[in-house]
């Protein structure tokens, strides 16, 4: 049994093709199933995700054929993977075979078309809400999550602090809560210091993005760290505190924003616990919750095709 109820209608219509779909012979989608599953992309998510896929090998004249399945089936496959967190196995029989799906993670990943894909879309998130493609400050935090036994021993450790054992991954975001992932996301071990993780993040930060000057973290990165940041990156990293007389909930400047991020994350259930054998695997799922994450809000904020205008009503007076 599937793990949601499809009505028969729902489950045998066809999508309609209002967009092009390039992997297919005619620019016509050949995908023959419905939108079944709430991990599926809308024709307006497509619409937006379908120009930043890596063209397929046959249309960049280097041979072979069109593949067995549509990409739109591909991707649906590993959005649903990573929203319900299921085994590669347990994808669903209406979704293309997992061996095909984990060939098309594993060569995106090693191209980079994966992080590329992350990096198109939060540029045009950032264009909707008024601000610039590249960014000039940045939050950064960090997050222990457990880890499955397949995980090795020599990439997990225990985290005293949140009593975890597993790895820590550490990020930096912009204002708006995007992750800035050209080289940012660093997965390392839980027993591994904050201070000493972020000379490594803060490197690959100024690196990947010269304009960020200005950067937030909180107490856990202060010391010795500040003054690094300063002197060898010539950047400004501005901790902030929280108050020492403070017993009650309360929001942080800048703090809540990377905060917000981790629970856009943390409802990804593959991204809940790390079950990879390798950290790039779970850098891999990480950018594509957050590639759902900004490919919904771009569809949303897009506008739509130009219609027709509607033909005048008939009038029913005699």
């Amino acid at each position: 049994m599937g793990l949601y109820l499809v009505s028969p209608e729902t489950a045998s219509s066809q999508p309609t093709p209002r967009v092009p779909c390039r992997c297919c012979p005619g620019g016509v989608s050949r995908s023959t199933r419905g939108r079944c599953y709430p991990s599926d992309m809308t024709d307006a998510e497509w619409a937006v995700i379908e120009p930043l896929l890596p063209a397929p090998g046959w249309l960049a004249g280097q041979g072979g054929c069109p593949g067995t399945y549509c990409r739109r089936g591909i991707v649906d496959a590993i959005r649903y993977l990573v929203h319900n967190g299921c085994v590669w196995r347990a994808l669903p029989a209406d979704l293309p075979h997992w061996r095909t799906v984990y060939g098309y993670v594993r060569a995106w990943q090693a191209s980079g078309a994966t992080r590329r894909m992350h990096d198109e879309l939060r540029g045009q998130v950032r264009m909707l809400a008024g601000r610039s493609t590249s960014p000039t400050a940045a939050i950064i935090d960090s997050q222990s999550v457990k880890a499955a036994d397949t995980v090795a021993k020599t990439s997990r450790g225990y985290d005293a602090g949140k009593k975890i054992e597993g790895r820590k991954r550490h990020i930096a975001t912009d204002t708006l809560g995007l992750i800035l992932v050209i080289l940012v996301i660093v997965v390392t071990a839980a027993s591994v210091q904050d201070r000493d993780a972020a000379r490594h993040l803060l490197w690959r930060l100024a690196a990947g993005f010269r304009r960020v000057s200005l950067i937030w973290a909180d107490g856990g990165y202060a010391g010795k760290l500040v003054t690094w940041a300063a002197s060898t990156l010539h950047r400004t990293l501005q901790i902030v505190k929280r108050p020492d007389n403070l017993h009650t909930f309360q929001v942080l400047p800048r703090r809540w924003v990377v905060e917000r991020t981790f629970g856009w994350i943390m409802k990804y259930r593959r991204c809940v616990r790390d079950y990879e054998r390798l950290p790039e695997h779970h850098e891999t799922y990480l950018y594509w919750s957050m590639i759902t994450v900004m490919g919904r809000r771009v569809a949303r904020r897009q506008k739509p095709a130009d219609t027709p205008p509607a033909e005048p009503a008939l009038s029913h007076a005699v």
